[in-house]
């Protein structure tokens, strides 16, 4: 039962395979280049798995420690796996002792794989999830250890690598831009960043941001959804 939704499940995490491994390896390089052992890499892919919070703590670990700074900043860049967790909670209801895991590992693109994908009818469906979401991260943490396995052993010049997840996700805006008519969500976003940069600076612009880009969502959540209803109509 477990090795044909093994088998089942393999497939539907190529794409972020591919995607994993080298923000893995890039993740890997930039934590070995601010002084870190290649093996911190492994374990905060194990025990984190946030991808873009992981790239975050790096600065985090090197700059002085203020765990109330930490925590609202790792609340509002992580907020939207709330509305993850809601979307899943019919889905991960039978889980059982796999549940805490589930929730875990819900990270974007696993979440996006879950919205796209159906258990075949022969395999078991808890199962069959559980493995998109292991598989998932078993790749991550491949990529993590990779790169700071290689920059320990191979010095280079890594100016620039930090800027990996940033390059990620205007290509990740760009597309959803280029994919709907409703670019109000993304003009939020913009807009608010530019203004907490004026306002705040450019060292403390994420909190203010985030909680700002939040309540302009759920203010404006309303049109919005409309607007992506008609788009779809």
């Amino acid at each position: 039962m477990k090795r044909k939704a093994l088998r089942a499940a393999f497939p539907y995490t190529l794409p972020v395979m591919i995607g994993y491994i080298f923000l893995g390896i890039g993740f890997g390089i930039l934590l070995t280049s601010k002084g870190f052992a290649w093996w911190w890499a492994t374990i905060m892919a194990v025990f984190i798995f946030a991808g873009s919070m992981q790239f975050v703590a790096v600065d985090l670990l090197v700059s002085a420690f203020n765990p109330l700074s930490t925590f609202i900043l790792t609340l509002t860049v992580n907020a939207r796996h709330l509305f993850y967790g809601f979307s899943m909670l019919s889905r991960f209801q039978s889980m059982g002792k796999k549940k805490p895991y589930m929730i875990f590992a819900l990270t974007d693109e696993t979440y996006s794989v879950f919205c796209g994908v159906d258990a075949p009818a022969d395999v078991n469906a808890d199962w069959f999830y559980f493995f998109i979401a292991l598989l998932d991260q078993v790749y991550w943490v491949l990529g993590c250890t990779l790169g700071a396995l290689g920059a320990s052993i191979i010095q280079f010049n890594s100016a620039g690598i930090d800027f990996v997840m940033t390059a990620l996700f205007i290509v990740i805006m760009i597309e959803q831009w280029e994919k709907t008519r409703n670019h109000l969500p993304v003009l939020i976003g913009i807009i608010t960043s530019i203004l907490s940069i004026l306002v705040f600076g450019a060292d403390k612009l994420i909190i203010p941001a985030m909680i700002g880009i939040i309540l302009l969502l759920s203010l404006f959540r309303r049109p919005i959804e409309q607007r992506n209803l008609n788009e779809h109509a």
